[in-house]
């Protein structure tokens, strides 16, 4: 059974502690940054070949008050990835799913996808995730600290989070947790609700609307269409090419 994410927004504080732990574990180099933006703290700007993980800062005006929306952003690991099923178009196994973990992984060998490839593979996903090195054209995103899952162990980001933001575990009992933590947090949160919790294995339970929180929080569909039907349309055209081949 795949592994999952919770991620609890109603009690992250924005410490990124789960940032930085990501970037220490994958010995990832620094970016040269400035502070951007009126009273946030969001330092990068985005996620980046040297940021797998990155906590986005939102701000709004509620009933003349300002709220603050907190967003640890990374990779949705998909069950079925659009990443992948375009990347197989063109070299099929340079991106990987992981039968026992469901991570989805880019290995070394996307560095044989040619920039336009890269942006369809980077368009295909509805969550806006995936980056590029340019400079060895590697492909960069979470791995869901796949080595030291398999080792018993839990991603970076879940060891270091201090209030239980971050959760992990097999998938059931991550779906379970996030039932139990939705009724809670609707009773002083009652527009809360999980992002596509059916299709992702990094599950956000969000307080607020999802475009409070950052443009790609969930798979935006269009009119006419729930996210289900949009992300099998995502990945149909990929699929019946591939048959057809």
């Amino acid at each position: 059974m795949p592994k999952s994410f919770l991620i609890d927004t109603s009690r992250c504080t924005a410490c990124r502690g789960c940032q930085i732990a990501c970037k220490e574990w994958h010995e990832l180099p620094a970016n040269k940054t400035t502070q951007f933006g009126w009273g946030s703290h969001q330092n990068p700007q985005d996620l980046n070949p040297n940021n797998y993980k990155l906590v986005r800062f939102s701000e709004h005006l509620e009933d003349g008050e300002i709220r603050w929306n907190f967003f640890p952003d990374q990779c949705r690991h998909c069950e079925i990835a659009p990443c992948k099923e375009t990347g197989d178009l063109y070299h099929e196994g340079a991106i990987l799913q992981d039968e026992k973990t469901g991570a989805i992984l880019f290995t070394d060998g996307t560095t044989a996808f040619s920039a336009e490839q890269f942006e369809e593979i980077r368009e295909a996903c509805p969550y806006n995730i995936p980056r590029r090195n340019e400079e060895t054209g590697l492909m960069a995103k979470c791995t869901m600290c796949n080595d030291r899952v398999h080792k018993g162990l839990l991603p970076s980001c879940v060891k270091a989070c201090p209030t239980g933001t971050m959760n992990f575990g097999e998938r059931e009992d991550m779906l379970k947790l996030a039932e139990k933590r939705l009724a809670a947090v609707r009773e002083r949160f009652p527009e809360a609700m999980l992002a596509d919790p059916e299709d992702v294995n990094v599950i956000y339970l969000l307080t607020d609307k999802p475009e409070n929180y950052h443009g790609f929080a969930v798979a935006e569909a269009p009119a006419g269409m729930d996210r289900k039907q949009f992300l099998a349309r995502l990945a149909g055209p990929v699929t019946k090419m591939t048959e057809n081949a």
